[in-house]
This record gives C-alpha cells, sequence and structure tokens, in this order.
C-alpha cells in the first residue's frame, strides 16, 4: 500500500531507560518522579569535570542474550537486542512468521559502540594487532544495532542507521513511516544509545555542553535560572511500526497511537542573524498532521538546559502555541539527555501518556518566569491526552518535531 495518506501505528514498545528496564518499568517510575541520574560507576570519573551520568543499573546481557552475541556486542547493541525483543513482545509480533523482505530495521546512533572499540584499542597499544577481536570491524559501527536486530530477527526489508544524536531519534521514526507508506508491512525502529566509558565521555565533555555539577538532584535542570548545562545518559526505546488498518486485521493487542507528523530543519550557521530553524520544524509537523495548535494536549521538550537554547526552544513554543497555553514536560531529567535514544523514549512516553491519561513530570526544576512556559514539574498531571507533540534538538543545528496522536 502506497501513499502519503497511510496511517502509520505504533504497536510495540521497547524500553531501556536509566530509570527503568521495560516499558512500563519505566513508565511507572517516570510517572512518580523517580530518577536514574547518579555519579557514574561503569568507570572512575575522578579526573574529569563531569561526574553524573544516568546509567541502566541491574542489565545482565547473559539473562537476555545467548551467549555467543555477548563477545560480539557492544553494551549499546545489548540493550538495543533486548530492546527489540520487548518491543515485538509487546507488540505479539513473532518475526519469524512473517515474510522477510517485508520487515525493515532503521535506527539512529550518535556514538557507535564506543565501550567495546575502547576496550580493543587498548587492547591494541598494550598488547599488538594479535590481541584485538575481530568483531571490532563492525561491533564500534554506527549500523550496528540495525544490522544485528535484523540478522537476529531475519529481517531483511529497507533498513538503515541515521547518524546524529538527539534529532536522529525522530528522523530514523519518520524515516519507518515512509517505508511503511512504500508497502513495507513492519519496521522497527528508534534508538539506543551507550558510551559511558572513558572514550565516550571525553568525546561528549567536547560539546561543553556537560553539567558539571555533582548534586544528582541540581545538575540537569532545562528550563531553570539554574540551568547550566545536562546530564548524559545511556538507553532509548525501539519502537514497532505498522501500517494501521493491517495492524487492526491482524488484531494487535494494541495500539498505542499513530505517527502522524513530522518535520526537520537545520539552524543557519552562528552569526548569520537568521532565525533558529526550531520553529519552523513544529510548523512543519503540525501541517504534515493536519493539526493546529490547538490541538496539541502537551509538548516533550528537548531541554538542552543551556540557557540561549532553553530560551530559542521556549520562544518557538510560545510563539506556535501562545506563551503558557501548551503544557511542557521534560521527562528526560530524570533519565540524562540519551543522545539518539533521547527523543524515541520521549515518544514513548507520549504514547503512555495517552493511554494512562496523565501527563509525567519534570523533577528538580524551578521554572524560570522568563521563559513563560506552562512546565510541569514536581508530579504527574491529569489530562486528557490525545495528541502530543515531541522536539529534539541535534548538535549542530538540526531540528525534528513529530506529531503523535491517538488512533482512535
Amino acid at each position: 500500500m502506497n501513499g502519503s495518506g497511510v496511517r502509520v501505528a505504533v504497536t510495540g514498545l521497547g524500553v531501556v531507560a536509566p530509570n527503568g528496564l521495560g516499558a512500563e518499568a519505566y513508565w511507572t517510575a517516570t510517572r512518580k518522579g523517580t530518577s536514574g541520574i547518579g555519579r557514574i560507576s561503569r568507570f572512575v570519573p575522578d579526573g574529569y569535570p563531569a561526574q553524573l551520568a544516568g546509567e541502566i543499573e541491574g542489565f545482565a546481557a547473559a539473562e537476555y542474550l545467548p551467549g555467543r552475541l555477548l563477545p560480539q556486542t557492544d553494551r549499546m547493541t545489548q540493550l538495543a537486542l533486548v530492546a527489540a525483543d520487548w518491543a515485538f513482545e509487546d507488540a505479539a509480533v513473532r518475526p519469524g512468521e512473517l515474510p522477510e523482505f517485508e520487515m525493515g530495521v532503521i535506527t539512529a546512533s550518535s556514538s557507535g559502540g564506543f565501550e567495546f572499540g575502547q576496550r580493543e584499542l587498548q587492547a591494541l597499544w598494550s598488547q599488538g594487532s594479535r590481541y584485538v577481536s575481530a568483531y571490532q570491524s563492525f561491533a564500534w559501527f554506527y549500523a550496528v544495532n540495525s544490522g544485528q536486530i535484523s540478522i537476529r530477527n531475519g529481517m531483511r526489508g529497507p533498513s538503515g542507521v541515521v547518524v546524529s544524536d538527539q534529532a536522529g531519534g525522530l528522523d530514523a521514526v519518520a524515516q519507518a513511516r515512509r517505508q511503511i507508506r512504500k508497502g513495507t508491512r513492519l519496521v522497527m525502529s528508534g534508538a539506543v544509545d551507550a558510551s559511558i566509558c572513558p572514550w565516550g565521555w571525553v568525546a561528549q565533555m567536547a560539546s561543553n555542553r556537560l553539567s558539571t555539577r555533582t548534586d544528582p538532584e541540581r545538575a540537569y535542570l532545562p528550563f531553570d535560572a539554574a540551568a547550566n548545562g545536562h546530564v548524559a545518559g545511556e538507553g532509548g526505546a525501539l519502537l514497532v511500526l505498522e501500517e494501521l488498518e493491517q495492524a487492526r486485521a491482524r488484531g494487535a493487542k494494541q495500539i498505542y497511537g499513530e505517527i502522524a507528523g513530522y518535520g526537520s530543519t537545520l539552524d543557519p550557521r552562528p552569526g548569520s542573524e537568521r532565525p533558529a530553524g526550531l520553529r519552523k520544524a513544529i510548523e512543519l509537523a503540525l501541517a504534515d498532521a493536519g493539526a493546529t495548535p490547538g490541538e496539541i494536549d502537551v509538548v516533550f521538550a528537548d531541554a538542552a538546559a543551556i540557557p540561549e537554547l532553553d530560551r530559542i526552544e521556549a520562544a518557538a513554543i510560545n510563539e506556535v502555541f501562545g506563551a503558557g497555553a501548551v503544557p511542557v514536560t521534560a521527562p528526560k531529567t530524570m533519565t540524562g539527555r540519551l543522545y539518539s535514544g533521547a527523543a524515541p523514549l520521549d515518544l514513548a512516553a507520549a504514547f503512555l501518556a495517552m493511554r494512562d491519561g496523565v501527563i509525567p513530570p519534570s523533577i528538580g526544576v524551578t521554572p524560570s518566569p522568563e521563559h513563560g512556559l506552562d512546565l510541569v514539574v514536581d508530579q504527574e498531571r491529569t489530562a486528557t491526552v490525545r495528541s502530543a507533540l515531541v522536539i529534539a534538538r541535534g548538535h549542530g543545528g538540526f531540528n525534528s518535531a513529530i506529531v503523535v496522536r491517538s488512533a482512535a
């Protein structure tokens, strides 16, 4: 089935997050305002200015994956493989029962398998090339999550990877929607990132956007007068996408909603005096969804926690919706920014918010009046949520926005 009028539904969620493994565990923690941010434990961070992260605790890959996969995969890929399994289970889909060329995998990646790469480079430097794993040839690669998920599940349809951070997670889902509209039966999409290792940490610090505070409750404060950078994290979400009527016809056990609209822009070069592109991305997503600003019940913010970037985002939201006219939330204050995995996790939260009629909180934040936002803080807010907007901005000026709505 082809055409832009095809409605694309989400029927399965697989979540791996610092405050919960599995969609329901994550959602329960998020609704309660439970944070997964703390001092880094995966390496000794004493010598680094930034020492906090959103780490996934209690994940033992050997409990979920066959032993043959463990030596050839980075932690990022292990998390992604498990998230994919959970998403299929949630969607009640057995990929082995579907035609292999009718299933695809499109993910995003910001870093690739950094921890695996660091380990093998250390072996090269300290012991020589004979001690470097042959799996290094692909375990570090940006496309490895798409590749390993497709191999494990026999998915040989349209597949790929978007190499980008925050915005890339939405761009991958938009590309998946495009493939569904072209006739692909099912696409697994989203992103999982994990690079909390010394090599990855230095790369993240190079952005000069990491918070250097040591109090987990006061480190990541988007839209707060005390904002001074974000906390990094690991994890993300993978979503099962299908054509809506096909999902209904097969008797999908639940349809979370649909990917209704998408827009993306690129900011002008610094110093050009041209406006940032975020507002335009939001407007494009609304137009693509055929939605008016008044139909959006909540905005899941990018929440950079950099004063100038917060100002730009708040201005874009207010210019589109009106000052304080729409609830805004940033549940990533409980997980940290998961790079390419952040926005897909926000998509999962948006669908769960629609299901349960609540808006999750942003924690630890005292909203600055200058931003003029109706920021949901401290505790969840009961609300009828039929449509939501998810915003993501990537390093380098990339802006993306997706409108999701109930499929009822």
